[in-house]
C-alpha cells in the first residue's frame, strides 16, 4: 500500500498519519483523547512563595523561579560515597502522592538547556518493578518517548540482566514493543502545552495541542499509580499550571 493510502486509511479512522509511519512500524497516533476530563485531582500555578504538600523531593533539586517549577540535574555522573557506596547520576525528581488508575495530566514544559523533561508514574509498593516505576512519557528536543517500565527495562529480572553485558541482548528481547519513540523538533526557550493520556494499557502524549506519541502496553494498566513525578535530565527545564484530571470514558 503506499504512503498516501495508509495516510487515507489512518484518518479514516480518526488517526494521525505521521511521515515517518510507512518506513517502521511505529503506530498512527489517535487524533482524538483517549478519555474525557472528570473530576480536578490537583492543579498547582507555582504562584506561592514556597511549595507545599503534596509536593515532595525525590531526586534534588527542584524549586521556584519567577512563577514556574524549575528542574536542574546535579547528579550528572556516578559518584562513590564515603561509604564506598555507588551513587548513581540521576535525572532531578520531584514528586506529587496523587493515587491514580487512568488521568490527565496536562501542565506546560520548557527547556532551558534540559535534555529531557518527563511525566512519570510510579507505585512504591508495587514490588515486581525497580523502585516501583510503572510508565513514563518523555519529552526531548529531537522526540517524545513513551516507556512501559513495568513490563520492560524496569521489570526486576529485565532490570538484573541488563547490568550483565552478557545478557543485554537477552534482555533487549524481551522489552521489544515496551517503548516507542516518535521523532519531534521541540524548541528551547519557549512554553510548550504538554498533555499526557493514560487510559488502560494505552498512554497517548499531546504536545501543543497535536497528538505526538502513543503506546499500547500492558504495564500501562498498572491499576494503583500512586504518584506521579516529574523529572528533568540536564540543565534546566520548567514546569507550570500543572492540572492532573480523573479520566473519565469518552460517551459512543
Amino acid at each position: 500500500m503506499s504512503t498516501l493510502s495508509l495516510c487515507t486509511a489512518a484518518l479514516a479512522l480518526g488517526l494521525l498519519c505521521l511521515p515517518a509511519l510507512a518506513a517502521d512500524s511505529r503506530p498512527a497516533v489517535p487524533r482524538k483523547p483517549l478519555a474525557t476530563k472528570g473530576k480536578l485531582l490537583f492543579s498547582d500555578d507555582f504562584s506561592k512563595p514556597s511549595l507545599e504538600q503534596p509536593w515532595h523531593r525525590v531526586v534534588a533539586t527542584f524549586g521556584l523561579e519567577n512563577g514556574a517549577l524549575k528542574g536542574t540535574q546535579t547528579r550528572v555522573k556516578d559518584e562513590t560515597a564515603a561509604d564506598g557506596k555507588i551513587i548513581k547520576a540521576h535525572a532531578a525528581v520531584h514528586g506529587l502522592e496523587i493515587p491514580t488508575r487512568d488521568s490527565i495530566v496536562e501542565c506546560r514544559i520548557r527547556f532551558e538547556g534540559a535534555t529531557m523533561i518527563d511525566v512519570e508514574f510510579d507505585d512504591r509498593k508495587y514490588t515486581g518493578a525497580h523502585y516501583g516505576h510503572l510508565c513514563r512519557a518523555q519529552v526531548r528536543p529531537n522526540g517524545v518517548t513513551i516507556i512501559d517500565e513495568k513490563e520492560g527495562s524496569m521489570r526486576n529480572d529485565i532490570y538484573t540482566m541488563r547490568k550483565d553485558p552478557a545478557r543485554k541482548a537477552e534482555a533487549d528481547k524481551l522489552v521489544k514493543g515496551r517503548q516507542i519513540t516518535y521523532p519531534l523538533k521541540v524548541e528551547a526557550g519557549i512554553w510548550h502545552d504538554l498533555i499526557v493520556e493514560t487510559v488502560g494499557d494505552a498512554m497517548r502524549v499531546v504536545l501543543d495541542g497535536k497528538p505526538v506519541a502513543f503506546l499500547k502496553s500492558p504495564g500501562i494498566a498498572h491499576p494503583t499509580k500512586s504518584k506521579i513525578e516529574l523529572g528533568v535530565a540536564g540543565q534546566h527545564g520548567f514546569f507550570d499550571d500543572i492540572r492532573v484530571y480523573e479520566a473519565l470514558p469518552k460517551q459512543p
